[in-house]
């Protein structure tokens, strides 16, 4: 299939509501059924192979540590190294073996040994310069942040704020077309997740709406010009740096990150918003 970048965002969220649910099953559990590496496992693991070496990067697996867990358990079992049950269900072909004791003599890699290369094969990334390798290291999390908004009713404010506002209000028209037109950003700023949070707010109906949002991001000044692939859509909206200690400020990040207020700078009602994270 040709890439779609829609198209492959919903699957990957397909994957993490299966490998969420599989998570789960495996958080008191070695393997799959029993005490002991089954067809189950094996059959799983295969399912998963191309999964783990293609699209699961270090990020995407995080919230999953039991499924890796039990994944790499199950690649070092001698089940697997043997190309999917050999062992214990060739009888015939064990009894071969001891008749020609040089085979056994062979040297097998050790378990550590073949866990090292499943683990180098999982992390290998594209080497590629980090955007903020400039900057100095900061004691704020932004992931701990976001599981905080996600999870609890809770705000916070940290490294840069700012406001933005899309300056072609009058070429929206169907909000369902606005509401793609974020979307799309959003999607296109996704190696950006790590260190930036948004949320983007559609005011007003069809053919009268407007879109502004507040973002925190790393650093003090835009990361959009840090990147290439992140200046597609960026200036197409206006950017305001906000105080954090002003009256303004709070006001905005409270109705922007609540989804609730008066949002009187606007002059709309709200209408939904979006959240990058």
């Amino acid at each position: 299939m040709h890439y779609n970048k829609q198209a492959t965002e919903v699957a990957k969220e397909e994957v993490r509501k299966v490998l969420g649910v599989l998570d789960g099953h495996l958080r008191t559990r070695t393997f799959l059924v029993g005490e002991r590496v089954s067809l189950a496992d094996i059959s799983l693991v295969c399912a998963l192979l191309w999964l783990y070496k293609q699209v699961l990067d270090p990020a995407f697996r995080g919230p999953f540590g039991n499924v890796t867990r039990w994944f790499l358990t199950c690649l070092n079992q001698p089940q697997s190294r043997g190309g999917g049950g050999e062992g214990e269900r060739s009888p015939p072909r064990k009894e071969k073996e001891k008749e020609k004791p040089p085979r056994r003599e062979e040297k097998r890699p050790q378990p550590e040994e073949e866990l090292d290369e499943c683990e180098q094969v999982l992390a290998a990334e594209p080497k590629a310069k980090d955007p903020f390798a400039h900057l100095p290291k900061s004691p704020f999390v932004l992931d701990e942040f976001k599981r905080k908004y996600s999870n609890e009713d809770t705000l916070g404010v940290g490294w840069s704020l700012w406001y933005c506002q899309y300056r072609y209000p009058e070429e929206l028209t169907q909000t369902f077309m606005s509401c793609n037109l974020i979307t799309g950003m959003f999607q296109r700023l996704d190696k950006l997740r790590k260190n930036a949070f948004a949320s983007v707010v559609l005011f007003g109906k069809d053919h009268d709406s407007s879109i502004s949002g507040v973002w925190v991001m790393r650093g003090q000044e835009l990361a959009f010009t840090l990147c290439p692939d992140w200046q597609v859509d960026y200036e197409s909206y206006t950017w305001r740096k906000l105080d954090p200690d002003s009256a303004e400020c709070r006001t905005l990040v409270t109705e922007y990150f609540l989804w609730e207020g008066e949002f009187r700078h606007v002059g709309k009602p709200f209408n939904q918003g979006k959240i990058f994270k």
